[in-house]
């Protein structure tokens, strides 16, 4: 019976949108949108890109953009029923998001503890914002992925563990390819077909707790 590890993206999974793009197209000159290109056909890695687009913010924009943020920004269907569902059983959840601090903290606030999320901090002190990398790439990845997913995962997974990643973007790929069964939708869900990996469709989280529960592995361990 293998142990399953649950790990989940937050922007654009656990939330309808993505909260970067969201900001940008608020705040952001048109420069961002080059970027943004950069890292979506991969020729920019995904750190310089990310690091980028918040550089060209001005850092008095915090409050005013944070309250933006969380103002607009919702979470799916399902999630939170998805989480009391996981802690019921004992079945081991992380939030690993390239995401930024001053937003997913307090949007995950009273659903998943801190202990629990992965995430990138975003630094108002200078005059533009910039992004520290507190979870970067290990020696087995040469990405920039800023917020290495695989990194953090091959910290949190034991040997034998049955590692499901639920994701949506260019951000979740390389997490996908770790993956025994990938939960996808939008961009990843085309990347798991292409690549021909052990994937699930979904749209809310209820979708997630279907495919969770139809899998062997899991339904053992329940």
């Amino acid at each position: 019976m293998r142990k399953p590890l649950i790990i989940c993206d937050f922007d654009g999974t656990i939330t309808t949108n993505d909260n970067i793009i969201s900001i940008m197209k608020k705040f952001a000159p048109k420069e961002w949108l080059a970027l943004k290109d950069g890292v979506l056909s991969k020729e920019l890695p995904i750190k310089e890109g990310v690091g980028g687009m918040f550089g060209l913010l001005p850092s008095s924009l915090k409050d005013e953009m944070t309250a933006y943020v969380l103002e607009q920004a919702k979470i799916r269907d399902g999630f939170k029923e998805f989480v009391s569902f996981l802690d019921d059983h004992g079945l081991p959840f992380y939030v690993i998001s390239g995401g930024m601090d001053f937003f997913v903290y307090p949007l995950l606030e009273g659903i998943v503890e801190k202990n629990r999320i992965y995430c990138n901090q975003a630094d108002f002190q200078g005059d533009s914002i910039l992004i520290k990398w507190p979870h970067l790439c290990d020696d087995k990845c040469e990405n920039e992925c800023g917020c290495c997913k695989p990194s953090i995962i091959r910290k949190l997974q034991g040997e034998g563990d049955f590692l499901v990643m639920i994701g949506d973007s260019v951000t979740d790929v390389e997490a996908a390819k770790c993956s025994d069964l990938c939960i996808a939708r939008d961009y990843l869900l085309k990347e798991c077909e292409d690549l021909h990996l052990h994937h699930v469709a979904f749209e809310d989280f209820h979708d997630v707790k279907r495919a969770l529960e139809e899998t062997l592995e899991v339904k053992e361990w329940l």
